[in-house]
């Protein structure tokens, strides 16, 4: 690869790249973690609007009450200024509600909402419903200083900048006793009197930024924990039963691409011994997946391991969608493209299989379909994570590792007989998986419907299935289904016993062929699902 590898054990050269991204350098937060501090704001503008509203209301009742009987009627100044609190809060509730916002002008929004909510406070605080001269100073909690700490702890701010806004926020306690005494409201000798009497805000503030540091810092952990190698983790594109897979891009090149973590509880159980041989073997298997060069096969531009022993496979990013999601959103596809589809898989396998290398989970999920360049329905086959050699003849600890953690290697809706019974396997039960992903595409529905895992492997074992023609909405030739069904044989020896070979067999089947003016076609008027 055009990429040098960065095996285990290895410590990768330092970059200018990782020289900025340590503590106390410039650092961004992942992108998903800006969301949820957005989606935050999004919540407290919305309670906010209802707690200005309420309090303005049983503010109402109260004075009423005590003067004999609610008065609705009744003037109180400060209504206006609640009412302005409750109009803003609505306006960012209804901003950041619609379409996503840039992160930094979400904490800046959510700094001035910070501040203009403590001036409401400040001026509410001093300017009472029933007008009168006030003159004590002692010493009192304002409700701004709840309100500092809530937002230090719902958004990821930068500490200087909170701690700007927050002196602003917190001084406006003394603000609002200057506007009240310029209105005949309060009587004080100086600033600093009014200032003294809010002291207990400012120390407030000072946890306040404390919590901001905190959470800061907390972000930027996630981020370097998210950073392996050259590349920086994005966002989560989905998850299975070993990992995630994310989003990621290389620091240097601003290249995307998708890194699947593989958790590292499935290496933790046993004893180190186990641990370190599933690791070993990962190594091992990850360099002979690399070297893998058909275009049909999912490129990996990496791989290793990090602090925590998490294992990582970097891989080219796709555009398109897999065929379970293909099948599921649109229906069974024609004969024809589900012979180009499976044609195009033949040939990673044909190549993996010459390499000694099992794939052991070929189902819809785990092959791709979509652009490259300028071609459509281009197929590329994923997740090589359970690759195996035929040359291991019995189950090696990771394979322990996984069935102990609840991970059966494969898919019971698409697992060979021989692979379910735990018989040596070699390439012909990618053939037999990929006889049922060929049944899939032409049906609409596993080969065998069951509700249990072990009811399809049963049924695997024992059933012969029906040929595809049966069950798809469009003709199926007869040289198609004879080809399926040759695929689906019980014994290995029936089978098609090479993908090539079964690639052959798929181009003989007679009809019309899948062009690449229907693949524009199709891709065309599908682009928005």
């Amino acid at each position: 690869m055009s990429e040098p590898r960065r095996l285990i054990g290895r410590q990768p050269q330092e970059t200018p790249a990782d020289q900025r991204s340590r503590p106390g350098r410039a650092r961004r937060f992942p992108p998903d973690l800006l969301r949820q501090a957005s989606r935050r704001l999004e919540i407290v503008a919305l309670v906010a609007a209802a707690l200005w509203l309420s309090a303005s209301l049983l503010g109402h009742v109260a004075l009423g009450f005590m003067d004999h009987g609610p008065n609705w009627a009744m003037p109180v100044p400060p209504d206006g200024v609640a009412l302005g609190a409750i109009v803003v809060s609505l306006g960012l509730y209804f901003y950041l509600h619609g379409a996503p916002r840039d992160p930094g002008r979400v904490i800046n929004i959510g700094l001035a909402y910070m501040v203009l909510t403590a001036f409401t406070i400040g001026v509410l605080m001093h300017w009472g419903p029933e007008p009168g001269v006030q003159t004590s100073t002692n010493p009192v909690i304002s409700w701004i200083g709840p309100v500092l700490l809530m937002a230090a702890a719902i958004s990821p701010t930068p500490p200087w900048k909170f701690a700007v806004a927050g002196f602003i926020a917190a001084s406006m306690d003394p603000l609002g006793m200057v506007l009240a005494r310029s209105m005949g409201l309060y009587r004080f000798d100086s600033i600093g009197d009014a200032i003294l009497m809010h002291f207990p805000t400012y120390l407030l503030l000072g946890v306040a930024i404390v919590i901001s540091v905190v959470v800061t810092r907390l972000g930027y952990q996630v981020t370097r924990e998210r950073e392996m190698g050259s590349y920086r983790l994005g966002e989560l594109l989905g998850q299975g039963g070993m990992g995630q897979v994310y989003l990621a891009k290389h620091r240097m090149l601003a290249r995307p691409a998708a890194i699947k973590l593989i958790r590292p509880e499935v290496l933790a159980f046993g004893n180190g011994d186990s641990a370190q041989t599933a690791i070993a073997r990962f190594r091992r298997e990850a360099e002979t997946a690399a070297t893998l060069r058909s275009p049909h096969t999912v490129e990996l531009y990496d791989f290793g391991l990090t602090e925590d022993q998490t294992l990582y496979f970097v891989m080219e990013l796709l555009e398109g969608l897999d065929l379970e999601t293909l099948v599921r959103r649109h229906g069974p596809v024609p004969p024809a493209r589900a012979i180009h589809i499976v044609s195009q898989a033949c040939d990673s396998l044909a190549e993996a299989h010459c390499r000694g290398l099992v794939h052991r989970d070929i189902k819809p999920a785990n092959i791709h379909i979509g652009r490259l360049g300028l071609r459509h329905d281009f197929v590329k086959v994923l997740d090589f994570g359970l690759v195996k050699s035929v040359s291991a003849q019995k189950p090696d600890a990771f394979d322990s590792l996984a069935t102990a953690s609840g991970i059966m290697p494969g898919t019971p809706a698409y697992m060979a007989p021989e692979m379910a019974i735990g018989d040596q396997v070699d390439g012909r039960a990618d053939i037999y998986a990929l006889g049922c992903v060929a049944w899939f595409l032409l049906t609409g529905r596993p080969v065998f419907e069951t509700e249990l895992g072990i009811q399809a492997i049963a049924r695997h074992l024992n059933v012969v299935p029906d040929p595809p023609s049966r069950h798809a909405p469009a003709p199926v030739p007869e040289e198609l289904d004879r080809v399926v069904l040759a695929c689906l044989a019980k014994k290995p020896d029936d089978r098609p016993q090479t993908a090539t070979i079964l690639q052959q067999m798929l181009r003989q089947v007679p009809g019309e062929r899948w062009s690449q003016q229907e693949a524009v076609r199709w891709w065309a008027a599908h682009r928005a699902t």
